[in-house]
């Protein structure tokens, strides 16, 4: 079992700023594959970018691309989501999980531990 607790999300004007922490406890973070996600009401939750178990390979969402940056911190078993020249768009609930496979996927059904969201508004 993991446990993952994101933090950062607040109100940003456009243009703006913001850092997006998921702690991650209870197993080996290593073994894990970790991803951000996000979800409007009413729609589905879609892929922002995944990381590697090292950290060595990252992938991202082409409505993201350039502007976010997705890094872990295996020594303090947490992952981050650095976003900038932020959006009214961006605005959702954004989700942190994790993929013990290692296959580091866009695909939300490969991941088998998720936090509870932490709320990112832009206004604009």
């Amino acid at each position: 079992q993991v446990q993952l607790v994101e933090s950062g999300g607040r109100l940003v004007q456009a243009g703006g700023s913001l850092r997006l922490s998921c702690a991650a406890s209870g197993r080996t973070f290593t073994n894990y594959a970790m991803g951000w996600f996000r979800q409007v009401p009413g729609k589905e939750r879609d892929f922002v970018a995944v990381i590697s178990r090292s950290g060595g390979y990252t992938k991202y969402a082409d409505s993201v691309k350039g502007r976010f940056t997705i890094s872990r911190d295996n020594a303090k078993n947490t992952v981050y989501l650095q976003m900038n020249s932020l959006k009214p768009e961006d605005t959702a609930v954004y989700f942190c999980a994790a993929d013990r496979s290692g296959s580091s996927t866009n695909t939300e059904y490969a991941y088998d531990y998720w936090g509870q969201g932490t709320q990112v508004t832009v206004s604009s």
